[in-house]
């Protein structure tokens, strides 16, 4: 998931070395020691800056909008010591291994981000969350592998998008149909359009967790006995 740090109160949009959300809700910000955020949480009186990290959900197949949906999480920014911010890359990279943290302590500095808000927003609605909210939230079942079944959907089964139309209002079938999302509680397709991109959800008929539901699920869907699981 692309992320995009913002100053709060201000234009600059700064792409960082590295980001990583904590399921706390907070997050670690890796930018080079020279940079003017980690010069000013140094030089701020209370040690910590007013920031908000924008986080990109970027669609898995090519949309001309690629962007399915954001999160906002709003807090305070505060630099971490070196040792501090060793600690922390090591924390991450127990769960995350990414070679860029090994400049910390080498050039760049770790921040940390403690939320005060955080915003979920995708063309279904916008969420406000709680802390206590986000850091008990599980990991949908389909997380793992949507991407790759999503693009295989696209690439190689245009047959089973097309009968997945018939679910569509009448006048947006004419638009080209696109998978878009996928979770415990349905399948998202995004119809582009001269009029403009629509998202749909088709809903399943019950909450599944595991791929042979999947298959049962979509053989509901476009209305056929029999749907290859390749």
């Amino acid at each position: 998931m692309p992320a995009v740090d913002r100053r709060a109160g201000d234009d600059e949009r700064v792409v960082p070395v590295l980001q990583h959300v904590h399921s706390s809700g907070s997050v670690s910000v890796l930018l080079p020691d020279d940079h003017p955020i980690v010069a000013s949480a140094r030089e701020s009186e209370s040690g910590e800056l007013a920031m908000m990290i924008e986080l990109a959900d970027q669609a898995p197949v090519d949309l001309r909008e690629p962007i399915r949906g954001l999160l906002w999480i709003t807090g305070w920014l505060r630099l971490l010591d070196e040792r501090a911010g060793r600690a922390r890359a090591v924390s991450i990279a127990n769960t995350r291994p990414d070679p860029r943290l090994l400049d910390v302590g080498h050039g760049a500095s770790v921040l940390r981000l403690n939320p005060a808000s955080i915003v979920l927003a995708d063309s279904e609605g916008t969420h406000s969350l709680t802390a206590p909210t986000f850091s008990t939230a599980k990991a949908d079942p389909f997380c793992q592998y949507e991407q790759q079944w999503l693009r295989h959907l696209e690439d190689s089964h245009a047959d089973v998008v097309w009968q997945l139309s018939r679910h569509l209002p009448e006048e947006l079938r004419d638009g080209r149909i696109r998978p878009l999302g996928l979770d415990r509680y349905g399948l998202r397709l995004r119809v582009e359009s001269c009029y403009g991109d629509h998202d749909v959800r088709l809903g399943f008929s019950r909450v599944i967790d595991s791929p042979p539901q999947l298959a049962v699920e979509m053989r509901r869907l476009i209305g056929c006995p029999f749907l290859s699981q390749a």
